[in-house]
């Protein structure tokens, strides 16, 4: 145990934070998992805890893993990522429309584990690394946009579009991600407001052919439509119904909750343990649960902007920062959709909802960032002589 805690590198209030929000975590998913054994019918309380569990573990054994990597390495890990998560993503639209019973547009079976694989959360990882690589090989040039589209808007459109039929939410907030990063690595502003026409008219030409055609994206469009209604004005919709639910939860949990388990709520809110599980940490430990937790998110962003603050490479700057801010971003709209801020989105609260794919690609952004807060202490000379070391370079170079 020494000699792993030894080879542990990087920043230590991340390594503090993440490991409080992962042993957190167990409380609010137990007590909620409730919901899917009496409610839903599915596996036992002890067994939802146990692969929760089981799920962290991997999660920080990735973190383990990526973190033990030099930082330039994920230049050319990007450029041959990119092809293998448009695979993906064509494959799990192709597959089918359901698993179990339940829509399979956004997700694949993983063989012999039995987990299934949300493939857009793979998908925004790489793309942000790749828009960081991208930003760092034109820092010191002037470009026209016209030399930007193939490189860095083709593999942007794709992977969106690959991803908005069935997750507006993940495609609109990566989309976000994209703008925020290029705005931030010194990209035109004017071509950014260009992009930002560009996807709002390929958005509306999507929604009119969804309800033109609404076979070939059933009820898609119409839940979104939907949703953005009921947020302005409510009605009895399964999203109003999500947040009514939410709103007593938070409104019954005052100020110091009724605590740990003992929330009623829990039985009737769908996606108790995930979308919503922010709504039951705070019926079971009250504002000062609710508001602690958002301190500790807090508190990830503010070390994720000092690690890149102090790295000495663009491509560190922008990399933490890409796979970094999402992290805080999804969590900041997870609780925003539970105190109705924000229409519902199907958000999980990274490292407290459960389910396996939300909990290994933020492992994964963490691994990135540790990876990089790594390099902060090693001196210019061996920064330049691992860069030169990279194999990957010749590859991300060329291309």
């Amino acid at each position: 145990m020494t000699a792993f805690l030894r080879n542990i590198k990087g920043d230590k209030a991340i390594w503090g934070v993440v490991a409080l929000l992962a042993l957190f975590s167990f409380l609010p998913v137990y007590s909620a998992s409730s919901n899917l054994v009496y409610v839903v019918g599915t596996g036992t309380t002890m067994g939802h805890l146990v692969k929760h569990g089981l799920l962290l573990f991997l999660g920080f054994g990735i973190i383990y893993g990526i973190h033990r990597i030099p930082t330039h390495f994920f230049k050319g890990l990007s450029i041959i990522a990119m092809p293998v998560v448009l695979v993906l993503l064509i494959y799990t639209l192709a597959q089918g429309t359901t698993i179990d019973g339940a829509n399979a547009s956004r997700w694949i079976r993983l063989p012999l584990v039995g987990f299934t694989f949300q493939t857009s959360n793979l998908a925004a990882v790489v793309l942000m690394i790749y828009v960081a690589r991208y930003l760092t090989k034109i820092k010191d040039r002037q470009i026209s946009f016209k030399e930007s589209i193939l490189p860095l808007w083709v593999p942007v459109a794709l992977v969106i579009a690959l991803i908005l039929p069935a997750n507006f939410s993940t495609a609109a907030i990566l989309f976000f991600m994209v703008l925020v990063l290029c705005f931030l690595g010194g990209y035109p502003l004017k071509y950014l407001f260009s992009m930002v026409a560009a996807g709002i008219l390929a958005l509306t030409l999507f929604v009119l052919t969804a309800k033109a055609a609404p076979d070939l994206f059933p009820n898609r469009v119409d839940t979104w439509i939907s949703r953005v209604e009921s947020f302005w004005d409510p009605a009895d919709t399964e999203a109003d119904y999500q947040i009514e639910k939410a709103k007593i939860a938070i409104a019954s949990g005052g100020l110091v909750g009724n605590g740990a388990g003992k929330s009623v709520m829990k039985n009737f809110l769908p996606q108790s343990s995930s979308d919503f599980i922010y709504a039951i940490i705070i019926e079971e430990y009250g504002l000062i649960g609710g508001f602690a937790l958002l301190f500790f998110y807090l508190l990830l962003l503010f070390r994720i902007v000092v690690v890149a603050n102090s790295n000495q490479t663009i491509f560190g700057k922008l990399l933490v920062v890409g796979v970094g801010l999402p992290i805080v971003f999804q969590a900041l709209i997870n609780m925003a959709v539970a105190v109705e801020l924000f229409p519902v989105t199907g958000q999980t609260l990274p490292l407290i909802s459960s389910g396996g794919t939300s909990i290994w690609m933020t492992c994964l952004a963490i691994g990135i960032v540790l990876s990089a807060s790594r390099n902060n202490g090693l001196p210019e000379k061996a920064r330049e002589e691992m860069d030169e070391s990279n194999p990957l370079e010749v590859l991300s170079g060329q291309l």
